[in-house]
């Protein structure tokens, strides 16, 4: 395993008690999301998978978390546009 590798493997482990703590609040924050369209919902998880990548990329950094979540809510916003 090169440098590289490790220090990606090493921060995945320390970001996991992080990476829990998201997954949780994100599993809770959409169990109301029953009143929701579809394209909303898409863009909420989007906007909670992008924010865990940030966070996992950046080392938790909070520019990382806020950029990554912004981007997936764009991104599954524009997925979810052509559902009803």
């Amino acid at each position: 395993m090169n440098t590289i590798d490790k220090s990606v493997l090493n921060n995945a482990v320390h970001n996991k008690p992080a990476i829990s703590v998201i997954t949780l609040a994100i599993l809770l924050g959409t169990s109301g999301c029953s009143g929701m369209s579809t394209r909303n919902k898409d863009t909420a998880i989007g906007a909670g998978a992008g924010a865990i990548a940030g966070a996992v990329l950046t080392n938790g950094g909070t520019l990382g978390t806020l950029g990554g979540a912004a981007i997936g809510g764009v991104i599954g916003n524009q997925i979810g546009k052509d559902k009803k």
